[in-house]
């Protein structure tokens, strides 16, 4: 009888696949509006991942979903709502985005993030907060909130670090309803 084989793990080929002109530029760095969304992509051991590939959507300061075309040829001047970004050898990421309109009352604003990386048979989605009073994050348990919250560090920047497993693990969505996200 045949054995099974091992699952195959995509990558670490995103570096080279994925990226394009002006991926990681939602808006324009010379917009007024626009901000600074960075961080790290750790493993479980807490160390960076070198060959990740993140990809984020987001609404417009007012919580307008984006429909400008645009995604995936860079005007310099059109916000588009999508962007990708493979991380450095440090496993350093950066995106110029805006910061992100509550798309409701009551709704916090937020961008999702989407995760490539080695190891990884199905990509993993989360959501980066830009504020806490969201019905969702109040089903969250209270400890593991601080992992969907953004951190501002500095005048339009802020920070977004993103841990696969161990201590601290993001805390990511399941799309797909069969317990596979």
């Amino acid at each position: 009888m045949p054995e099974q084989t091992p699952s195959q793990t995509v990558g670490p080929f995103f570096g080279y696949a994925l990226p394009y002109d002006g991926d990681a530029e939602v808006a324009s760095r010379a917009d007024p509006a626009s901000i600074r969304l960075h961080g790290t992509v750790y493993d479980g051991a807490g160390e960076p991942v070198p060959d990740a590939i993140l990809e984020i959507w987001g609404p417009d300061v007012a919580g307008a979903p984006i429909r400008e075309r645009g995604s995936l040829h860079r005007d310099g001047y059109t916000v588009t709502g999508f962007g990708r970004a493979a991380v450095d050898r440090a496993g350093h990421y950066s995106f110029t985005t805006v910061r992100p309109g509550a798309a409701a009352d009551g709704r916090a604003p937020y961008i999702l993030v989407t995760v490539f990386a080695r190891g990884l048979l199905h990509h993993l989605f989360t959501r980066a907060y830009f504020a806490e009073g969201d019905p969702f994050l109040e089903r969250v348990p209270v400890e593991r909130r601080r992992t969907l919250l953004v951190e501002q560090d500095g005048e339009r920047s802020y920070r977004f670090d993103i841990r696969l497993q161990g201590d601290d693990e993001t805390v990511f969505l399941d799309f797909m309803g069969d317990g596979r996200g």
